[in-house]
């Protein structure tokens, strides 16, 4: 094992699928010569060149319309979207172009297309136009395959996964985990969507956390250890496909399940887990299933009310005690 951070882990993951299939392309805002602060692509253009690994115009259905393109006629493109809150831009590709193909031609066209977008929210004062949360959106989208990594090793096995898969997938990584380390397996690894990772084994809850709330789950953990309550945290790495077996084998074991996701709470990816666990585990369930979510408003600006509208280890605390009483 080595240690490295989330975006390095994305680069290596780039690198290594550009260096073992030359129809692997990236291009996008910043990926090139251009980038700023939560830039994941340095040194690809300098090892590939600009042929492959390209800076384009700020026009994200450009980039995703022409991905679609590409990957219909024998490319395997790499698209990144600035920020989360820019893919409702180009939702019209994604959504009715991309997703759709597959089925409209009876699976005679593959759609090998990865779209990488990063998630502000969170100290980052980006205000509302630049953070959308929008993963359930694509939650509803059939034909679409969602990955959310929290760690670096996730980071870089999903991302290669993905670049190798022929169906388009939409892949969520959160800024304030780029600069956060992880170690990764030696050489050569990928790994599987629709598998769960069972963070921390327990029996007394099953707390369910996605991307940047699994560091803060694990905080709350630590914390109810102190108490005597045994969580057991479980991060699905990928929502299209859902481990639903690791998750309902869970819910059996502890009797109650918390969900935590940075998402407004309405028509959230952690209301459609609650609906299907109390469809398939109801007789399991001593509690009613709990959400620990973003509120249903835009984020805002001011400092004090982002804070207030994005949930955090105490939110988590509290879930799990109410839960528990």
């Amino acid at each position: 094992m080595r240690e490295i951070t989330y975006a390095q882990a994305i680069t290596e993951a780039l690198y290594e699928e550009m260096t073992r299939d030359e129809d692997v392309i990236v291009y996008g805002e910043d990926v090139g010569i251009y980038g700023g602060p939560f830039k994941a692509t340095r040194g690809l253009q300098e090892r590939f060149g600009n042929q492959r690994v390209m800076d384009t115009p700020i026009s994200e259905t450009t980039i995703v319309g022409s991905a679609v393109g590409a990957a219909m006629t024998g490319s395997r493109p790499v698209v990144e979207i600035m920020h989360d809150a820019f893919l409702g831009i180009c939702m019209d590709e994604i959504a009715n172009q991309a997703a759709k193909m597959h089925y409209m031609t009876g699976g005679q066209i593959k759609v090998p297309l990865v779209i990488r977008t990063p998630r502000l929210g969170g100290e980052q004062q980006a205000a509302a136009q630049h953070t959308a949360r929008p993963e359930a959106w694509f939650l509803h989208v059939p034909g679409l395959k969602i990955a959310i990594p929290s760690t670096p090793s996730d980071a870089k096995g999903l991302l290669k996964t993905a670049v190798r898969d022929n169906n388009p997938v939409v892949f969520f990584e959160h800024v304030l985990l780029y600069n956060k380390k992880g170690e990764i397996p030696q050489g050569e690894y990928t790994i599987s969507f629709g598998k769960a990772n069972i963070i921390r084994e327990g029996n007394d809850v099953t707390l369910l956390a996605t991307s940047l709330m699994v560091h803060k789950a694990l905080i709350a953990v630590q914390q109810l250890e102190k108490e005597n309550i045994s969580v057991e945290l479980i991060d699905p790495r990928t929502l299209v496909p859902f481990d639903k077996a690791t998750l309902i084998n869970s819910v059996k074991k502890t009797g109650k399940l918390v969900i935590a996701t940075e998402e407004c709470k309405t028509g959230s990816v952690a209301a459609e887990i609650c609906a299907f666990v109390v469809e398939e585990a109801f007789d399991y369930l001593d509690a009613p299933p709990k959400r620990v979510c973003g509120l249903d408003v835009p984020l805002p600006f001011s400092p004090p009310l982002e804070s207030f509208s994005v949930p955090n280890e105490e939110d988590i605390v509290q879930a799990i005690q109410q839960v528990l009483r």
